[in-house]
């Protein structure tokens, strides 16, 4: 590496700026764009400063490397250290991407310098040595933020589906398996998401309501029966949120005009947000009915369509928008911190625990989701809360029409900054449940409908 390092080092500064590398790479053959140059110092300048020292190339080169590693035993499928043109026409078609046993024995020609038509370790790591590598398929399949992981909110980053899978209509069963998984798992978990609008709306300091007295209460006013209250709509808007949010993603993904299969992060952490965004306009009125009916008395509606009926003439159609501006806003926290900690996470993992594959296994990529899902969750829960109370006001006999900024500024006043976590230790208690109740259901429905699992 010292060795490499020297060549490299055209103008002998102890240094390698992007000319140096432009220059130095030509003389050893490797022919680099200027982005990919502006990507390698990229990566490794820890300082700042523009170029990297001998220590920041060193670290470079082994953090690239190990990548390197990764995808090339995930392509060696028969592990006998070397890959053969078969072997990348399995790999990429595992990935939706079809060629054939000619173009991959042109991908193969590029790389082999003895001639035998396989690349073993060596040749891969010396083709690939100071190449950026970003977004590593064989990575992004394993570590996908996926629908299963439903915690009530729904306002997860939507799944992304390969060329293969839209194509054979295997996308609407994943689809499907997600909503079905979310729907027994919000049921699993109806009695706690009941307490958490109880506590969001009705507890105070004068009113500490805690969650066994919630409980108690509930049952003692409607029987175990009202436990599930609002559960009915909560589940029934899956479907359409779902939807609508995967066909928003797909066609904002176009509008970015990336030509990339899976998009980078911030990327994807923009189109999520304005799916999310889309969808939740869509299906905003059930939102609003479903914290009506969770919160009602025992009598008061005969069913969802008397709730929205009552709504209607009584507050008229604004009613079904209360709320709005909040719900919005914490869309962008939420799936801002829930990205980058399930990021954070995973690169964390990879760096300390990949040695031979990528693969994480369930119960780490259920630990990743579970603790980035709940961040998020902290992150935009006072947001959440003052959406709640909004939606609730013309439920409260007496109380005042309300501003969002007049809520914030009343919560705070009157009850401190743990005002705005009211309700919090419910929406904590459901998310680990949540989370693997999705998870077994998810599988059981894939298998049902015949989704290979990745």
């Amino acid at each position: 590496l010292r060795a490499l390092f020297q060549k490299l080092d055209v103008n002998r500064d102890g240094a390698l700026c992007i000319h140096d590398l432009a220059e130095g790479l030509g003389r050893l053959g490797l022919h680099r764009t200027e982005l990919d140059l502006l990507k390698i110092v990229k990566a490794g300048d820890k300082d700042l400063d523009g170029q990297l020292d001998f220590e920041e190339f060193v670290h470079y080169l082994q953090d690239h490397e190990k990548k390197l590693r990764l995808v090339f035993k995930s392509l060696d499928k028969k592990n006998d250290g070397r890959i053969d043109a078969q072997e990348i026409v399995q790999s990429l078609r595992d990935l939706g991407v079809k060629i054939s046993e000619q173009q991959a024995e042109k991908i193969l020609k590029s790389m082999d310098k003895n001639g035998t038509m396989t690349i073993d370790w060596n040749e891969w790591r010396d083709y690939h040595l100071l190449h950026p590598v970003e977004n590593i398929p064989e990575i992004i399949l394993y570590w996908k933020h996926s629908t299963i992981f439903d915690v009530g909110e729904n306002l997860t980053v939507p799944d992304e589906f390969t060329v293969e899978e839209r194509q054979t209509g295997m996308w609407w069963r994943h689809l499907v398996a997600g909503g079905g998984a979310g729907a027994v798992s919000r049921t699993c978990t109806a009695p706690l998401d009941r307490l958490k609008v109880l506590m969001q709306v009705h507890a105070s300091r004068s009113n500490n309501m805690c969650i066994i007295g919630g409980f108690t209460q509930m049952i003692r006013e409607g029987g175990p029966r009202s436990l599930w209250r609002g559960n009915g709509i909560n589940v029934l808007k899956i479907a359409p949120e779902s939807a609508i949010k995967f066909m928003a993603y797909e066609q904002i993904k176009r509008f970015i005009g990336t030509d990339q299969e899976m998009l980078r992060i911030h990327e994807r952490l923009l189109a999520g947000s304005l799916a999310g965004a889309i969808a939740q306009s869509s299906i905003y009125p059930m939102e609003v009915l479903k914290t009506r009916m969770a919160l009602r008395k025992t009598g008061q509606y005969s069913g969802m369509l008397d709730c929205a009926k009552n709504i209607l003439s009584k507050e008229g159609m604004a009613a079904f928008y209360k709320g709005y501006i909040p719900n919005m806003l914490g869309i962008i926290p939420y799936a801002g911190i829930d990205l980058a900690v399930y990021e954070t996470l995973k690169n964390a993992w990879l760096q300390r625990y990949a040695v031979n594959s990528a693969d994480p296994g369930v119960f780490v990529l259920l630990a990743c989701g579970t603790i980035s899902s709940t961040c998020g969750q902290l992150a935009s829960y006072p947001l959440a809360l003052v959406r709640t109370r909004m939606q609730a006001q013309a439920s409260v006999e007496g109380a005042p029409e309300v501003t969002m900024r007049g809520l914030f500024k009343h919560i705070l006043k009157t009850e401190g900054a743990f005002g705005l976590y009211r309700g919090l230790a419910p929406n904590f208690m459901k998310v680990i449940p949540a989370v693997s109740i999705s998870y077994v259901v998810y599988e059981n429905l894939k298998m049902t409908l015949g989704v290979q699992s990745r």
